[in-house]
């Protein structure tokens, strides 16, 4: 039997590592975790410089999926390469690179037509296409808010980003939400001139404004209710929309001089709630239905589930949303769906960083070590006043 011979940095594979772990609902804590390691030949591990809280990683927090505890959190990744398996050859030791939150094989049938978040082969789930870091019914890879992650078809899955440290705070959302609100602005098929609105505020939503301007958009309207998200909106120059002071179907409406809105961006998901905080499932679709105009499109990039025993109807329960399906038809409006294809913007969206033109990262609040990654959750869930997007740096 052969003995795999990795390349790069001769650490003791004894040696643990930190990360943070899933301990139960609103459960988080740093603890010792076993030293990642190359497992495959296509294999390499990545010392993580930056790793983020996400938006969906709050509906594991609140114990609304069924993430086993033990499990290491985290798909928003970025650092260097440190070591790498025999059969990588485009990836180098000490190369700085992007994660996607997709692990894709690269050659299936999905991967071949770039549908990377629909990887046929690297998610063992009964049902499920698609794998990702960290996260719940999405594949046995543990996540990477850890000081080192094990990455699978590295060559395939990585993005080099220049050496140093230039960008560092906007290259960190190239894994997940940058990527995925421009997604959502592909799949509501925004172009030049167009008026779009989005909603929800958070750094999802705040990604899907800025690329509807990167895209031309005449007009963003955000709907939220959080007034630092607001802000952070308005400073884009986006039309911010409180719902908790005003029906946002009648203020777009009015502001369109009811024409409504040429596109709409869906950046919330299943866990949409009224200003009182009761949910409703079915709230932000119908909205979106309502507001967007006959042919428009419309983009969904918030989370929804096949089961959610938390759920407030025994209808959502099941998966099943009740939304306003009919009106959505009688308008001959268009709907696309499902989690970013990673690999499909984000060299571009890199290109667009450093040539200066998009600057994610004025939604950054905080960068804190590791260490306090549970605080850090806590606040986030809370939406405490200023806590929009925590970047943590567990060795940089």
């Amino acid at each position: 039997m052969s003995t795999l011979i990795a390349v790069g940095t001769s650490r003791d594979r004894s040696e643990i590592v930190k990360a943070l772990v899933y301990g139960g609902p609103r459960q988080v804590a740093v603890a010792d975790v076993a030293d990642p390691r190359v497992e495959t030949p296509l294999d390499a591990v990545v010392r993580i410089t930056t790793t983020n809280v996400c938006g969906s990683d709050l509906h594991m927090f609140e114990g609304r999926t069924n993430v086993e505890p033990g499990t290491v959190l985290g798909h928003e990744n970025m650092g260097v390469v440190e070591q790498v398996g025999p059969a990588v050859q485009r990836v180098k030791v000490g190369d700085r690179v992007s994660v996607p939150f997709n692990i894709a094989c690269g050659t299936c049938r999905n991967c071949n037509t770039g549908w990377t978040s629909f990887c046929l082969r690297t998610n063992p789930t009964d049902g499920v296409d698609g794998a990702a870091y960290g996260y719940a019914n999405m594949g046995p890879y543990p996540g990477g808010q850890a000081e080192f992650l094990r990455v699978p078809y590295a060559d395939f899955n990585l993005l080099k980003l220049p050496p140093g440290d230039a960008h560092e705070n906007d290259f960190a959302l190239l894994s997940d939400i940058f990527p995925t609100g421009y997604h959502g602005t592909e799949l509501a098929g925004v172009g030049p001139g167009d008026s779009v609105a989005v909603f929800g505020a958070g750094p999802v939503g705040l990604m899907a404004a800025h690329s509807a301007f990167l895209r031309g958009a005449a007009q963003v309207f955000v709907v939220d209710k959080e007034p630092d998200r607001l802000r952070l909106a308005k400073q884009i120059d986006a039309t911010p929309v409180d719902f908790s002071q005003a029906d946002p179907i009648e203020a777009i409406m009015d502001a369109t001089s009811g024409l409504g809105v040429d596109r709409g961006v869906e950046a919330v998901g299943y866990q949409a709630h009224d200003p009182t905080g009761d949910e409703h499932p079915e709230l932000v679709l119908d909205n979106l239905v309502r507001v967007v105009r006959s042919t428009g499109g419309i983009g969904v990039v918030g989370v929804y589930v096949p089961q959610d025993p938390g759920a407030a109807t025994d209808l959502a329960k099941q998966g099943r949303i009740a939304w306003d399906y009919g009106t959505f038809f009688s308008k001959g409006q268009q709907m696309g769906t499902g989690q970013a294809p990673v690999k499909r913007y984000n060299r571009e969206l890199r290109d667009l960083i450093i040539a200066g033109r998009a600057h994610p990262a004025w939604i950054v609040s905080h960068e804190i070590p590791l260490d306090q990654g549970p605080v850090a959750y806590d606040n986030f869930d809370r939406r405490l006043d200023g806590w929009t997007k925590v970047l943590m740096h567990p060795t940089r």
